[in-house]
């Protein structure tokens, strides 16, 4: 069984290994192929039977061209680079890894709230540069240094990383509400649900964590950033086109939206003309929330045991049943 990986780098850079997957079939590792629909993807493709990527896309056209492809493994959890609906039309299973980064994704965006609040980064830059050490007093800070303690904390997707960052949200004392299409037992148990337009009207901090469909695509936007409390802090670290940008920006600008925090970007990796990027207290990390490596390990074994799984005819994690 010849197995191709399209763009494994980001996945294992050298810390991890590919023999568990070797062990499978004939495996070819391409570091990068392609982040948008090029030619080389199918000529890479080739007559291999497993296809695996991360964000080489997929099109109805490459699976045209590689007519021996009878499964594609997703090494993430979002799977939208790949025209899973073709596939299905064809008989090719997708499947992904839904559970990985769970508890570092949540880790995470707790992290980007963290450090919106005290600048621990910049201050410990500031000591360093000698700033310290020639201020007049014992201690100094540049930012307004904010206690969450008692604050309104909002998660608008309640999933399995919603419920991670509400109980670190617990854990601080904070009040934490949430927003989802689907309520559950175990979401109740560390967040009250409530309408949007509530959620929007009492947080203090808000936490994108939910999917990228059609209704959820630029939700924050600047009618329901109206809505949102004059001084209201945004996490995401969910997906970029979540959020309308320029009017996140505009938001940022205008001192609506004190902070944002954001691990993820309408287009990856980010344009130059980007308005964040220009925009006032706009943390921006790229797309690292879930890069752990005990997080990327748990993927490069979930991928196997999903490859294992449909070689056995009971294949799991399948998105496109």
């Amino acid at each position: 069984m010849k197995i191709i990986v399209l763009d494994g780098y980001t996945e294992n850079p050298g810390d991890l290994s590919w023999a568990p997957l070797e062990k499978l079939g004939e495996v070819t590792v391409h570091d990068r192929t392609s982040y948008v629909d090029d030619p080389l993807i199918a000529e890479r493709i080739g007559d291999a039977e497993v296809v695996i990527v991360n964000k080489t896309p997929i099109t109805k056209d490459t699976l045209d061209k590689c007519s021996n492809v009878k499964l594609i493994a997703v090494l993430a959890t979002g799977y939208n680079v790949v025209d899973y609906g073709y596939a299905r039309e064809k008989g090719i299973p997708v499947v992904n890894v839904p559970t990985y980064g769970t508890q570092i994704v949540g880790q995470y965006a707790v992290g980007l709230l963290l450090e919106i609040c005290s600048h621990y980064g910049y201050h410990a830059q500031t000591v360093k540069e000698g700033k310290w050490e020639s201020n007049p007093d014992w201690c100094y800070w540049d930012y307004p240094m904010i206690e969450l303690y008692g604050k309104t904390a909002g998660i608008i997707g309640l999933g399995r990383i919603g419920q991670a960052t509400a109980k670190i949200l617990n854990s601080l004392n904070m009040k934490v509400l949430a927003y989802d299409s689907f309520q559950s037992e175990t979401g109740r148990q560390v967040a009250e649900y409530v309408e949007l337009d509530t959620l929007l009207n009492q947080s203090d901090v808000i936490f994108l964590h939910c999917p990228l469909f059609p209704e959820t695509e630029g939700m924050i936007n600047k009618d329901t950033i109206a809505k949102m409390k004059d001084g209201v802090i945004l996490i995401n670290n969910s997906r970029g086109q979540l959020v309308v940008e320029q009017d996140l920006a505009d938001a940022l600008n205008s001192g609506k939206i004190y902070a944002a925090g954001l691990d993820v970007v309408s287009t990856e990796p980010i344009k130059g003309d980007n308005p964040l990027l220009k925009a006032k207290n706009c943390l921006i990390t790229p797309h690292i929330s879930w890069a752990a490596q005990a997080s990327r390990q748990r993927i490069m074994d979930i991928t196997v045991e999903n490859i294992k799984a449909w070689l056995k005819g009971e294949p799991v994690n399948v998105v496109n049943k």
